[in-house]
Formats: C-alpha cells, sequence, structure tokens
C-alpha cells in the first residue's frame, strides 16, 4: 500500500503545476475513494486525532485529509481530485468565511455541496466553544504554555477581549501551535460534546 503523505505531497506538487501521475498512480496504490479537503495542518491534526478517538484508520477506509494551505486554493483541489479529475468524492471542512471558496469549487468539480462542512467562525473557536475556555487553559497549562499564555494576556491588544477570543488567537501566535492544539484539544473533548461539523464530517466518511 502506497503512502498517505507521499499522496498528499504528490497533489501538493500537482496543484502548483507538477505532473499528475504520481498523484494517479498513489491513489490507486492507497485504493482511495474520498478526498477531505481542508484549509491547513491544524484541520488535519483535528480531523485524524478525532477519527483515531473513535477507532477509525481513514486510510484503510480509503480516505484522505488534504491540507491545500489556504482555502483559495480549493478550486484548484476539487479539479484534481474530484470527478473532473481523480474521480473521488469530496468532502470538506471550512471555516464560515470561506464557505464561497468551497462552493465554487465544488461546482466548478461537480461534487455535491452538502458534503461541505462549516465551521461557524473557525475550527478552534467550534473547539474551544465546544471545550469551555476554562478546560482549554487547564489543557494550556498542562502542555507547559501557562507562562506564555500569561504573557499574552498582558498586550494591550489583548485587554478586554471575551476569554474565547484571546485564546483564539494565542493559538495563532506562535508557528506549529495550532498544529499542535488541534490534537490536544480534540483530544481533551467529551465524546458528547464534538463540535457539529466535525462530527458531520467524521460520520459521513
Amino acid at each position: 500500500m502506497g503512502d498517505v503523505w507521499a499522496f498528499r505531497d504528490a497533489v501538493g506538487h500537482w496543484a502548483a503545476g507538477g505532473p499528475g501521475e504520481p498523484a494517479h498512480e498513489l491513489a490507486r496504490q492507497l485504493e482511495l475513494r474520498t478526498a477531505v479537503l481542508v484549509e491547513g495542518a491544524s484541520d488535519l491534526a483535528a480531523v485524524e486525532t478525532l477519527a483515531a478517538r473513535r477507532g477509525r484508520d481513514l486510510a484503510v477506509d480509503g480516505v484522505c485529509v488534504v491540507p491545500m494551505g489556504g482555502a483559495m486554493s480549493v478550486g484548484r483541489y476539487a479539479t484534481l481530485l474530484g470527478p473532473s479529475g481523480l474521480g473521488l468524492r469530496l468532502t470538506g471542512l471550512c471555516d464560515e468565511r470561506e464557505q464561497g471558496y468551497y462552493a465554487r469549487g465544488w461546482e466548478r468539480a461537480g461534487a455535491p455541496h452538502q458534503d461541505i462542512f462549516v465551521c461557524a467562525a473557525d475550527l478552534e473557536d467550534e473547539l474551544i466553544r465546544a471545550l469551555g475556555t476554562a478546560r482549554v487553559e487547564e489543557v494550556v497549562a498542562a502542555e507547559g504554555d501557562l507562562r506564555a499564555w500569561q504573557t499574552f494576556l498582558q498586550q494591550p491588544a489583548q485587554l478586554g477581549r471575551p476569554r474565547g477570543q484571546q485564546l483564539r488567537r494565542f493559538l495563532g501566535t506562535k508557528k506549529g501551535r495550532k498544529i499542535r492544539y488541534g490534537t490536544l484539544l480534540v483530544e481533551a473533548l467529551d465524546p458528547a460534546r464534538v463540535p457539529v461539523p466535525l462530527d458531520d464530517l467524521l460520520t459521513s466518511l
């Protein structure tokens, strides 16, 4: 069986103008049926962590989560991977403000719009609201980021802001932090309180 990460890399090169044959061959080796298009690596981490918590191996199920490096690339990725390209079923998880990009990309690829799952603001916001800010701060402390969090809160721009907004901003202030917390926050979720878009996406796969 091929390597899922190799497939992601091959698709990225293809989307950037490279050859499509490596992606075609890896899709065949992996017996892929479905591509989940997400904006970035933190979304990938969250989806795969929830799948693992539920005892799912997405690769075995013929599913590959593909981070695109930005929602504006979705039209290109959808065309390459969807019905008019590799012929995979398309699903996607996106922020509310990016929904239009996804809808146009799906239309361009000839894919059904009901397979787009939309977060109210973004996935981090969904996870913070599902956990509650106090629980997220516990995760931050357990991860050894308490001092950085306390320093962040002293910044003038953060004074008086709602705690949830502060936490969302904090997660994006250091390279790699959103990816790390994409895993940690999903691991901390009560199984009964998984954000609806994430839950619906996993259920659809």
